[in-house]
């Protein structure tokens, strides 16, 4: 997808537990740390941007902090700074970036990034069609009890780019953050959608199996059966 903002070839990390944020999404921050409170003062000096790492837990007790490579660049679009030096800001990620070292920790993360280009699809009917499983996987999720509400397939609807459709809906709806993590690292758009659609139809089978078990019983009632 093509990016109008400009992307610096150094930006400012955050690192953060359990989140995956992708291109296009809007992802709600509360800053508070010393460190983020310095990072938010200096960005919004300059073009605004950041990057959003995934924690990686595997190396969490081995060293400080540890990211995943691939992360997503974002734009600062709103902060609101509290009476006590924190802040509330809207961050919209813009594109796919790999972190290629860091700079230097202190005061905060700064590092040197590439930006990463997903692959298109050679025909578009292709993403057509991919898109359209795509949905039928998400209603069927709906219709068998997973908790979508109805705003989010509305907004969903409304958004005309396949790419974009799937990485809000992948931000939006998949729950596992490994899962989660491996669709931003798909840079080829016909697999990323491939693998959200065999990831919802494992999930789906999952809830169809649960209401078999549950038989007609409500969740309360489960304990009967």
């Amino acid at each position: 997808m093509e990016n109008p903002i400009e992307i610096p070839d150094t930006v400012p990390v955050m690192t953060l537990p359990e989140t995956v944020l992708f291109p296009k999404a809007m992802l709600p921050l509360y800053i508070f740390e010393e460190r983020y409170k310095q990072m938010v003062s200096d960005t919004l000096k300059g073009l605004r941007v950041f990057a959003v790492a995934c924690l990686e837990r595997a190396r969490e007790e081995t060293e400080h902090e540890p990211y995943y490579d691939t992360a997503v660049a974002g734009l600062i679009r709103a902060c609101h700074e509290n009476e006590d030096g924190s802040s509330n800001l809207v961050l919209q990620g813009l594109t796919r970036v790999r972190i290629k070292r860091v700079m230097f920790e202190d005061p905060y993360r700064m590092a040197k990034i590439e930006v990463l280009e997903s692959s298109p699809a050679k025909e578009p009917s292709e993403l057509v069609s991919l898109r359209n499983n795509l949905t039928g996987a998400i209603q069927l999720s709906r219709h068998l009890g997973s908790p979508i509400p109805d705003h989010v397939m509305e907004f969903l609807e409304k958004i005309e780019e396949p790419e974009t459709f799937l990485d809000i809906s992948a931000f939006t709806l998949c729950k596992n953050m490994d899962e989660k993590q491996q669709l931003l690292e798909t840079l080829d758009t016909c697999e990323r959608f491939r693998l959200f659609i065999d990831l919802m139809r494992i999930e789906n089978d999952r809830l169809q199996l649960l209401s078999q078990l549950k038989g007609g019983l409500t969740d309360e009632d489960i304990e009967l059966n």
